[in-house]
């Protein structure tokens, strides 16, 4: 009884080992049936289109080829013919340059993939929802980039000039699409949008040949208005960075509470504008005191009555 209870055991001992080994087995067996399968699919495909993908692949890689450099040759065509015309400015000249040659890219990249037998019709049409979905994710950015259209187009200033644009002031160092980085006269770097910046009024200090110079001063009631405009005039007609055209003015603006303002209007080129500003300020001064002519402080009469 008990040798047949140790048989028993022995032989359900065995069994519940061999149960592992047979899945494994069996598993190694499916996989090894599945890539046989998958690789007499890949040698009928090859042996059946495998010419025809190879002539593909290298027709493909010669049109990049020749593609690429037919691309180079279109952009800088494009770049000649809009020097040769004159009447584009360098961001808009980058920009067109640039979109010829981006657009030109994708249409290389449409020819190949449609060679190599991708349908491109999903594409295509995959490339429209996500176009839209990323315009409307990029509102601001794509208003930067019509407002740089805009100025392009326009051209209201250019690298190199002293502009005022919202309220700041400073020297264009960088013109692109989307911003224009301004330098100030205390050397600070602003960077304004283009959305902003075509919003705004624009002033261009450095754009004309010309910029006149506002000078206030005031004379007392005694002194002798024509004198004050003589002394005046001699200072500014001596001093080498006023223009001889238009002829500088000295005239009497308004009469204060405490003096008799005068204004005096010179020329000078953008480049001399500020130099010629200071030194005139100065000179006028000292012609003024040198002449006896009076800047009054700020005084107030008092009638006493007893």
């Amino acid at each position: 009884m008990t040798n047949e209870i140790i048989e028993q055991a022995a032989a359900t001992h065995s069994a519940t080992n061999q149960q592992p080994l047979t899945m494994v087995t069996k598993t190694l067996a499916a996989e090894m049936d599945q890539s046989r399968q998958a690789l007499d699919v890949a040698v009928k495909w090859i042996a059946e289109n495998g010419i025809s993908f190879m002539v593909n692949l290298l027709v493909s890689v010669l049109l990049l080829v020749i593609g690429s450099l037919v691309i180079r040759m279109l952009t800088k065509t494009t770049q000649r013919a809009l020097q040769r015309s004159g009447r584009v400015n360098n961001l808009l000249e980058n920009f067109l340059c640039s979109f010829v040659s981006k657009t030109a890219w994708l249409l290389l990249f449409m020819v190949v993939i449609q060679r190599l037998g991708v349908n491109i019709a999903p594409l295509i049409a995959g490339l429209g929802v996500t176009g839209f979905i990323i315009g409307f994710a990029f509102q601001e950015s794509l208003g930067n980039l019509a407002s740089g259209m805009m100025i392009a187009v326009n051209h209201p200033f250019k690298v190199g000039d002293f502009v005022e644009i919202g309220g700041i002031m400073g020297t264009v160092q960088e013109l692109n699409m989307m911003a224009a980085t301004l330098a100030t006269p205390d050397n600070k770097k602003i960077v304004i949008p283009n959305k902003i910046i075509w919003g705004s009024p624009i002033t261009n200090f450095t754009d004309t040949s010309k910029r006149r110079m506002d000078i206030a001063i005031g004379i007392s009631y005694d002194t002798d208005i024509a004198k004050a405009r003589r002394v005046a005039l001699e200072v500014l007609r001596a001093h080498p960075l006023v223009l001889k055209d238009p002829e500088p003015i000295a005239e009497v603006l308004s009469f204060g509470d405490s003096a008799v303002n005068m204004v005096l209007r010179p020329w000078a080129t953008p480049a001399d504008y500020w130099p010629a500003l200071f030194e005139l300020n100065r000179q006028v001064k000292e012609a003024f005191d040198k002449n006896g002519i009076a800047i009054p402080f700020p005084q107030i009469d008092v009638h006493m009555k007893s």
